[in-house]
């Protein structure tokens, strides 16, 4: 990269989870302080020499299509080279579309490609090894992209950021979250909302949480007359001060608009230019009487705060229940009970009794989870079947687990398969996982097969609230098996248009592509079943109607409508493609992939990288998007990196003597109450997997995957190495593989690739990973093992001339007395006797006998290499040789360690 742009050091990060620009402070001054033409002394609001010109949001809303372009503008007053950071938070479900940086004069584009392309340039945590630090976390809600710059003495630099989302309607309006938190006083701060709704807007508010209710009528415009509304917040740089006399700003929280939309005409169509969207929300219904069952986990896992807010959350849904609704509650741990066995009113002496049972259940045991569905099934197919008055209900079942199924039917795949035939699509069923532990996948895909839906719930303080904010969410429902029907001769690509249920405060949204010429004959028919009647009607595309809208919005309108579509119909094929198989899961993939690329979103099958911003190897940066369910993800880039040939301060900590697995492979096995080691080789096919660490109790692995070397001298032996290692902790759902060329975090979910070049510390939950440039990286886990993988590169005068890896066991004291594998059985103390030395088929070599699990054997004193602290020379380790792949010593025989897969 040419140094004299002023960009010294780039960090651009994998999509996790608020509006931050700010100087990266030294010790020292400040410097630089701004010209001001005031009479009275400003604010100087530099933070180490660096100012924020400008940070400015702008946000427009057409027909819940929601746009935003984030702009910031810095100055560096120094006159050295300064450090800037530019993070913000974006809603998990948007998708960015487009990111600049503008810096002395040279503009650096945003490319979005397919992300096995992107991938293959790879992305860099640093560029020419500068030091960067990064915390890159999810929310609940939010994704945080951040980008770290170094920008030159007395010049500037200008960040633009766009993303897209589709608006959802719950609890009756549309949320607009922006964060806010710029960490230092702005000269120009702006926040400006502009929403354009054809059906007219009905209301319209706005709250800053940073802010009290004084303030916020005093800087927060707000406006709203017809189809138009306008939110704006424009505080000067003395309204930022967080006291009259401080430098800091007050500026750090949400900064939400809510509004909603007139519901006098039933009909909300709109099409421009071959597109059309269908808002279904009508209003004045009459709710419909439910039954519900309610699923609930009492495995001893939910002890403490869980089941304490689960019973609050319990206790005032039951409460809020109406008198015409029918219920029960099902508790499963390794047992399956029920309060009732069948649904009974919620009158009020029933709900008090219900209470009373929930006030008194008590924890017990692992986790029936198909047990305790089927159990909630049978109780609202047997009201629906036996009870008539009954059947015209809407019903719905919901689930609560903290955990993954450890009792009765464990396998998932047939857990879903006996929950589809159960339920047969008369009801949906939502899935709500509390907790970082549960298989959120699992209970996604289990709800998406059964019309529902699946909701994490956090644990935290507000965890009762989740539970009950979400009950509101489906505690009305006012329609069922509504169905939106369009000429099949006009249309194609369709979104989603039957659901099963509709609630009080929602919305359903239908998109799709209307054929050349057909506009005449479009329509939309609605159908569905309400309380005590059958809900009908058609909605025509009013023309003149449509025509003054576009002049109205102009290409706006056009634009956001098919990008409505786009985005509604990638959504909705990322959800399909977890719960297909084979050719029809490939097939969703490479549609909704075609259509990312299309319409330029970065999405979980694509990725940004930034032309012209490249380090020394010729890499560019990549911004990733996360997978749905992607956990807490911390990494950081240490302060000082070691050298590629030095010991790292991890390893130096480390025994003399490990056990481990290197080079064509030889394993060697230290045997610290003997003060000797013991080796043996295997010697296998390129492709064969080998099993190396396996701990049944916890299912921690570790398997190593064969390579050969590639061609030297002709009639020279061809050895193997290991060139895949898979590394598995499923308690925390961790997976880690490792190749020569990239090390991969949860690769099945699509997680972040990190290269040898990197430096960089992650965790997840129990299991830490430090990544040492160029040299190995130290998988720890909590209450488990320290394993290190040691990188050996091909250099001049190698012997082996393909890239391998190394395997080495630095603590394993913490690991069960039943682990086993090919290392995994010699982590507890082994027997063995060693007599009669003499000299072997090789006069330099002595050869012994040595008594070993019941087996005498012919063992030779040789000499092996240990690499686990100098992977390019390594140190030599004296050990006595088992032949014949090691025949006697380990359990078995060594094709009883071949495995299928990695993982």
């Amino acid at each position: 990269m040419d140094g004299a742009m002023g960009l010294r050091a780039l960090l651009c990060v994998y999509l996790a989870s608020l509006l931050v620009l700010q100087g990266m402070p030294t010790q020292g001054s400040p410097t630089g302080r701004p010209k001001v033409n005031k009479k009275r002394q400003t604010l100087d609001t530099a933070v180490d020499g660096v100012t924020i010109r400008s940070l400015k949001v702008n946000c427009k809303v057409t027909s819940r299509f929601a746009h935003y372009v984030i702009t910031s503008q810095v100055v560096n007053n120094a006159d050295e080279a300064k450090e800037i950071s530019f993070d913000v938070e974006i809603p998990k479900t948007a998708f960015i579309s487009d990111f600049a940086i503008t810096a002395d004069g040279s503009a650096f584009i945003g490319d979005i490609k397919d992300k096995v392309t992107a991938w293959k340039q790879y992305r860099k945590a640093a560029i020419s090894g500068e030091n960067a630090g990064l915390v890159r976390a999810s929310g609940r809600t939010m994704e945080q992209f951040t980008i770290h710059l170094t920008i030159g003495p007395r010049s500037k630099a200008t960040f633009r950021l766009t993303y897209e989302e589709v608006l959802k309607r719950r609890l009756m309006q549309y949320d607009i979250v922006i964060k806010v938190k710029p960490k230092q006083l702005v000269h120009h701060f702006e926040i400006d909302v502009d929403i354009f709704e054809p059906q007219g807007i009905s209301k319209l508010d706005a709250h800053a949480s940073f802010l009290s209710n004084d303030l916020a009528s005093q800087l927060v415009k707000k406006s709203f007359s017809g189809k138009q509304g306008r939110v704006l917040f424009h505080p000067t740089v003395s309204q930022q001060q967080s006291c009259p006399t401080c430098s800091t700003s007050l500026l750090n929280g949400d900064f939400k608009v809510t509004y909603d939309v007139n519901r006098d005409q039933l009909c909300d169509l709109l099409v421009a230019n071959n597109h059309f969207a269908h808002f279904f929300a009508p209003q004045n219904l009459t709710n419909m009487n439910k039954n519900v069952v309610f699923v609930i986990d009492i495995s001893t896992s939910m002890e403490g705060q869980k089941v304490k807010q689960t019973k609050e959350a319990l206790l005032k849904i039951l409460g809020d229940m109406r008198p015409g609704d029918y219920f029960d509650l099902v508790l499963f741990g390794s047992e399956v009970q029920s309060w009732k066995g069948s649904l009974v009113q919620a009158s009020p002496a029933n709900l008090r009794a219900a209470q009373d049972f929930v006030k008194h259940f008590f924890l017990a045991g692992a986790t029936n989870l198909n047990g305790g569905l089927l159990r909630g099934i049978e109780i609202l197919n047997q009201a629906q079947k036996n009870l008539p008055k009954l059947s015209n209900h809407a019903s719905v079942l919901i689930m609560l687990t903290d955990g993954e199924p450890t009792e009765g039917v464990t396998d998932r795949s047939q857990i879903l398969k006996n929950v589809r035939n159960a339920i047969r699509g008369k009801f949906p069923l939502y899935n709500l996982g509390f907790g970082d532990n549960v298989d959120f996948n699992f209970l996604d895909v289990m709800s998406m097969e059964n019309n529902g839906r699946a909701q994490r719930i956090y644990e935290d303080h507000d965890a009762a609230q989740q539970l009950q904010g979400f009950y509101d969410q489906v505690a009305n429902p006012l329609l069922v098996d509504v169905e939106l029907l369009y000429p099949q001769d006009t249309i194609s690509d369709l979104t989603q248009h039957r659901h099963k249920q509709y609630y009080e405060g929602s919305e359903i949204m239908v998109a799709g592509r209307i054929a050349d010429h057909k506009l005449s004959s479009f329509k939309a028919d609605v159908l569905a079943h309400g309380e005590g009647q059958e809900f009908k009607m058609t909605c025509l595309v009013d023309e003149e109607k449509m025509k003054n809208l576009l002049r109205e919005r102009g290409h706006m309108l056009e634009n956001h409508i098919e990008r409505l579509w786009a985005y509604l119909t990638i959504q909705e094929l990322l959800a399909k493609r977890t719960k297909l198989e084979g050719k029809e899961k490939a097939d969703a993939a490479a549609k909704a992939l075609q259509m990312s690329l299309a319409y330029q979103f970065v999405t979980p099958l694509t990725s940004m990288t930034i032309r012209g911003v490249a380090d020394e190897d010729g890499l560019e940066p990549v911004v990733d998007k996360p997978p749905e369910d992607a956990l807490p993800l911390a990494f950081k880039l240490p302060a000082s990196q070691p050298s590629p040939t030095g010991p790292s301060a991890d390893i130096q900590q480390l025994p003399n003597q490990v056990t481990g697995v290197d080079t064509d492979p030889h394993f060697l096995i230290h045997v610290p109450q003997k003060e000797d080691t013991l080796c043996f080789n295997i010697n296998e096919e390129p492709g064969v997997i080998l099993s190396l660490v396996q701990d049944p109790d916890t299912g921690f692995s570790v398997n190593g995957q064969l390579i050969g070397n590639r061609a030297g001298s002709p009639g020279q032996h061809q050895g193997t190495y290991f060139g895949r290692l898979g590394i598995v902790n499923p308690t925390t759902g961790f997976q880690l593989e490792v190749t020569p060329h990239n090390i991969t975090l949860n690769p099945g979910s699509g997680g972040p690739v990190f290269s040898w070049k990197d430096q960089a510390s992650l965790r997840q939950h129990e299991v830490v990973v430090t990544i040492n440039r160029k040299r190995n990286l130290v998988v720890a886990v909590e209450d488990g093992g320290t394993f290190e993988v040691v990188l050996h590169r091909v250099w001049k005068g190698s012997a082996v001339h393909q890239d391998f890896l190394g395997f080495y066991v630095l603590d394993s004291h913490r690991m069960s007395a039943r682990t086993h594998g090919l290392l995994g059985q010699f982590f507890h103390p082994i027997d063995y006797t060693v007599s009669d030395p003499h000299p072997g088929s090789d006069p330099t070599k002595t050869d012994a006998t040595m008594l070993v699990k019941s087996h005498q054997l012919t063992v030779t004193r040789g000499l092996q290499k240990d690499y686990s602290k100098n992977p390019r020379h390594g140190a030599e380790v004296t050990c006595w040789f088992v032949h014949n792949n090691g025949a006697g010593l380990i359990d078995g025989v060594y094709t009883d360690y071949i495995v299928p897969d990695i993982f």
